[in-house]
């Protein structure tokens, strides 16, 4: 009998999603057996969505990559020759310095997805092989609005669930379905129990919606709009708290001009919130204190990113719930590296730090070290202003999650060198020369929650091996050494030691620690004021007015919408939300997994019985939701829960059951659908318009449906 014949118990913490809960993991004679919430973890308290109780069955996949490959035939074809590790880290590394040697170390990107965590080896590995450039998803979620926080109080506040908050307002989140980043829906359904009070700025009714004190059903991509208005209800009922005003705001009678331009009446036109209502949810949220927010990516993907992410800030700070007990507080890390230490180009020089693509139109994305794809795809068809020949992308799949998928698939498909990483043969893998197996967060040590901002780092344990994978951590690892880059350690586990090193530990000291976590302390302004040029929270952005943005913030019309495009409308008179989330995927993963493919097999359109009749569409029939750019199919949800005036899709749709190379990845991604114009970026951040558009819908033939 084995040493594991008997089962054992690991404690690690889940990243199927962007959670990072705490899990218990099972395991007999070396072989998982059962994944399941560990009660004592403070993220989650023992509380699991499908997706990590699911995961197994993604480690023991059939179809998983188990060992590298380089392509055999033309790009697309989907023919691989299998190949060692050596050769084909040699290869990349042959190949990267071959591109170093003709055209500039500029003319390699690296790319990576929502999140793995190895963003930090990624960076460095970028900034010692000397490109500027990085694109990620980044610029329109999560790190958007770090950037909007650096730029205004120098930290991301995020709600202080443990210190108990009497009002919620949770903004275009749709957390108890999607626990993401820093906390899981668990804490949400906590507080509530507890008698917290609960506004929902969300355009469905969703659950939390249903269980709302107040619900503002606004139109999509008004956010920034209704966010104005409920800071002139604050201003002018003299509702915002005086002392920290007076003391702390830099900018409050330009804001409070501002401000005034945005009255009820003009709010109600623009979002559909009936003035009363704004009013009624603005008094709530800043008479009842501690108060935070909780928001989600939506307001962060089209135009209005950056000033809808501000102005939420702005509301929690004005009514004295910055940084307080049960407020929106500004955690603390634990004593090491920071993930800024990697990311913002630190070990770039000077000159190369100024080939960033897109840096001198998108300045906030070039301060967090972030180009948006879109410059990286015209580099690539135009040569301008360089070329870009050699891409490397780990834990993303850009042919399905970015804006305009057909132009990221010509881009991928026409560069020179793509090398990339993953669990599986994605859409976006297929048209690589070299695809790379790597770990899961079963299979590597790392510091989980490295990358995020809620005082936490949870040590991960090596469980398991699966074939010949490795984790990203290893290979970036690697490769920079056989770049010449000696900054790395023997191994990938000496550069663990050098994050928790600054507190005077060794990984092996902290790996099978449950979790370190920061101290935490409030009011800390009181003592250093804020990370920004003035030292006090900034309304009015000095950053903004030096970079030649407008310091303060705004609303823009979404670009396209019945009230920008009326021509638009006639044929296109369906307001489209595109990318609504499911309990049991992340984005363009985990289709592939049986328990969770069975719970939701197709993609969902959400359509009002109005517009069904109208249409001549059944419950469950396929549709074609159709925009300026393309169509695709999903199955329609005839739903009184949405206003007949829009349509819900969801976004990360591709088919791994389709063996072709393609496996589907065009005919029910919302991306389809989607445009990638400059124009219709955010100012500071390049945020691209995933979200809103507008479309049509019909039945899709009898004889099409397949």
């Amino acid at each position: 009998m084995g040493i594991d014949s008997e089962e054992r118990v690991v404690r690690s913490n889940c990243r199927g999603c962007h959670g990072g809960c705490g899990v218990l993991v099972h395991v007999r004679d070396g072989v998982i057996t059962k994944l399941e919430g560990d009660p004592d973890f403070p993220t989650n308290r023992g509380s699991m969505c499908s997706k990590g109780l699911a995961f197994k069955q993604l480690v023991y996949h059939p179809d998983r990559l188990k060992h590298p490959v380089k392509r055999a035939g033309k790009r697309g074809e989907g023919k691989w020759e299998r190949i060692t590790w050596d050769e084909a880290l040699d290869t990349i590394a042959s190949k990267l310095q071959q591109v170093i040697r003709d055209h500039g170390a500029e003319s390699i990107a690296l790319g990576q997805g929502t999140s793995r965590e190895g963003e930090s080896f990624l960076a460095r590995f970028a900034n010692l092989t000397g490109t500027p450039n990085i694109f990620a998803a980044g610029h329109f979620c999560y790190l958007s609005r770090v950037g909007a926080s650096l730029i205004t109080c120098g930290n991301l506040p995020l709600a202080d669930y443990d210190g108990n908050p009497k009002c919620v307002m949770v903004w275009a989140s749709n957390i108890m379905w999607t626990n993401p980043d820093e906390y899981t829906g668990e804490n949400l359904a906590r507080v509530l129990a507890q008698g917290a009070k609960l506004i929902v700025v969300d355009p469905r009714l969703t659950y939390q919606a249903s269980r709302a004190d107040i619900w503002l059903k606004l139109r999509p991509g008004t956010d920034a709009a209704l966010a104005l208005g409920m800071a002139n209800v604050i201003i002018s009922e003299k509702l915002y708290d005086k002392e920290f005003v007076h003391k702390h705001v830099h900018g409050w009678d330009e804001f409070v001009e501002r401000v005034r331009q945005y009255s009820l009446e003009k709010v109600e036109e623009i979002t559909w919130v009936p003035a009363e209502q704004i009013r009624e949810a603005a008094r709530l949220f800043a008479q009842t204190k501690p108060a935070t927010i909780q928001w989600g990516v939506p307001i962060e993907q089209g135009i209005n990113c950056i000033d809808a992410d501000r102005l939420l800030i702005d509301l929690v700070a004005i009514t004295g719930n910055l940084d307080v007990p049960g407020g929106a507080a500004l955690f603390r890390p634990p004593k090491g590296q920071t993930i800024s230490q990697f990311t913002h180009h630190r070990d770039l020089a000077p000159e190369q730090k100024a080939k960033y693509l897109g840096g001198e139109k998108y300045k906030l994305a070039a301060m967090i070290g972030l180009v948006p794809e879109k410059m990286v795809w015209d580099a690539i068809f135009t040569g301008k202003p360089y070329p870009v020949k050699a891409i490397m992308i780990h834990g993303s799949n850009p042919v399905v999650t970015r804006a305009n998928a057909r132009e990221a698939y010509r881009a991928l498909s026409q560069v020179d060198f793509l090398e990339v990483g993953d669990f599986f043969l994605t859409p976006t893998a297929e048209l690589a020369d070299i695809v790379l197996p790597v770990s899961t967060w079963l299979e590597a040590d790392y510091t989980g929650g490295f990358f995020f901002r809620h005082g936490y780092l949870f040590p991960r344990r090596k469980i398991v091996q699966i074939g010949e994978c490795k984790s990203d951590f290893e290979i970036f690892n690697e490769l920079g050494r056989r770049m010449g880059q000696e900054q790395w350690g023997a191994t990938y586990l000496e550069d663990l030691d050098s994050i928790v090193e600054p507190s005077g530990r060794k990984w092996a000291d902290v790996r099978d620690l449950p979790y370190l976590r920061g101290e935490v302390e409030y009011r800390k302004y009181e003592r250093n004021g804020f990370s920004t040029p003035t030292r006090k929270f900034e309304l009015y952005c000095t950053t903004f007015e030096k970079w030649g943005y407008d310091p303060l913030p705004q609303y823009r019309e979404v670009p396209e919408s019945p009230v920008s495009k009326p021509e638009v409308a006639k044929e296109y008179p369906y307001i489209l939300m595109a990318g609504q989330r499911t309990p049991v995927f992340f984005h363009s993963e985990h289709r592939m997994i049986p328990w969770l493919r069975e719970l939701h097999p197709d993609p969902i359109a959400e359509i009002h019985p109005q517009v069904a009749k109208e249409h001549g569409i059944e419950d469950g029939d396929w549709i074609y939701i159709e925009s300026p750019r393309g169509r695709i199919k999903h199955r329609a949800w005839v739903t009184p829960t949405i206003d007949p005036r829009l349509v819900a899709i969801q976004h990360g749709w591709w088919f791994p059951e389709q063996k072709d190379p393609g496996h589907g990845w065009d005919q029910s991604s919302s991306n389809i659908l989607t445009d990638n114009d400059p124009e219709t970026y955010d100012v500071s951040m390049g945020a691209s318009n995933l979200r809103v558009m507008l479309c049509k819908v019909y039945p899709v033939a009898e004889e099409e449906v397949s």
